[in-house]
């Protein structure tokens, strides 16, 4: 069952009264990316303000993420589409290309259903005249929002293809993580945590650096006075240019000089590009006490004997 307001069930159980009146709705996705960046688009043609966000109406067009009810535990895969135009731009970079690029990575992405009438009508009069259209809109004002339900939420998994105007994804529901490797933790000499999860606890901004590229980056080195040593093995996303939204890991660091990255970036930075870079561990016990003081939280066992003398 869906959880929704009393004026959707309202609106809902007056339209079964009148079983020819049409009902107007929206569906409304929401995506926030693993930075916390949220974007909000609508399939409708006006904005819709739902939940605290104005959800825009010339944004890139989506469709897919039904909603699915089933016994049991299977993860559900649903396929979405996305077409945009080269005026959709995330930060400077084209909507498709930052998807292909990986702006959108393993962020999660929600369809709500909005239910809309208009302001002066009330129950089945509101759904019998309502009108969708330009003239109905001028006449009686701006759309009022009833309220809204959640069809569908989870995780891009996968950009399964992207063309020159639209591109297909898969999107994972939730139950995604019961497909996870158990057991969860091994006896090994290094932590078994991710930098900055829960089980870690550090916060990962305390140890974040702003920086700008320098002139002579290149798609594999960014050049920036703020690198440190504590930067290598971490993790640095671009907040403005082509690559902006893109987040690369750190291989190595040269101090004072620029970062050298594990993989090449789509686009060689332009000098004066924003980025953020974050401190890297690894996951050894004395990177944990010296550069995080977080022996607390260490999950390794570096006193556990190598197999050949474990007898």
């Amino acid at each position: 069952m869906k959880a929704t307001t009393a004026a959707v069930t309202n609106l809902i159980a007056a339209a079964r009264a009148a079983p020819d009146a049409p009902i107007a709705f929206a569906d409304c996705f929401t995506f926030t990316t693993t930075i916390g960046t949220i974007y909000t688009w609508t399939n409708f043609d006006l904005p819709i303000p739902y939940n605290g966000y104005a959800f825009l109406a010339d944004g890139p067009l989506i469709q897919g993420l039904k909603y699915k009810a089933s016994a049991g535990l299977e993860v559900d895969k649903q396929q979405m589409t996305i077409a945009a135009r080269t005026t959709d731009v995330i930060n400077g970079a084209p909507f498709l290309i930052a998807l292909r690029d990986g702006a959108f990575d393993g962020a999660e992405v929600q369809r709500d259903r909005v239910f809309l009438t208009l302001p002066g009508f009330a129950g089945s009069d509101a759904i019998g005249s309502f009108v969708i259209g330009e003239s109905a809109i001028g006449a009686f004002g701006v759309l009022a929002v009833v309220g809204g339900v959640t069809l569908f939420k989870g995780k891009i998994s996968t950009v399964d293809a992207v063309g020159r105007t639209q591109a297909t994804v898969t999107v994972a529901s939730d139950l995604v993580i019961l497909d996870y490797d158990m057991p969860r933790n091994l006896f090994s000499p290094t932590c078994v945590h991710t930098l900055y999860d829960s089980g870690c606890g550090v916060i990962r901004g305390t140890y974040a650096a702003t920086g700008t590229a320098g002139a002579g980056s290149t798609s594999s080195t960014v050049l920036s006075g703020v690198a440190l040593v504590q930067h290598a093995q971490g993790s640095l996303v671009f907040t403005s240019g082509a690559n902006a939204n893109l987040r690369a890991t750190v291989k190595s660091v040269a101090v004072g000089v620029g970062f050298n990255l594990m993989y090449p970036l789509p686009f060689a930075p332009s000098p004066g590009d924003a980025f953020t870079v974050y401190a890297g561990c690894d996951h050894t016990q004395a990177t944990c006490q010296g550069r995080f003081n977080n022996l607390a939280n260490f999950r390794g066992f570096p006193y556990v004997p190598p197999p050949e003398l474990a007898y």
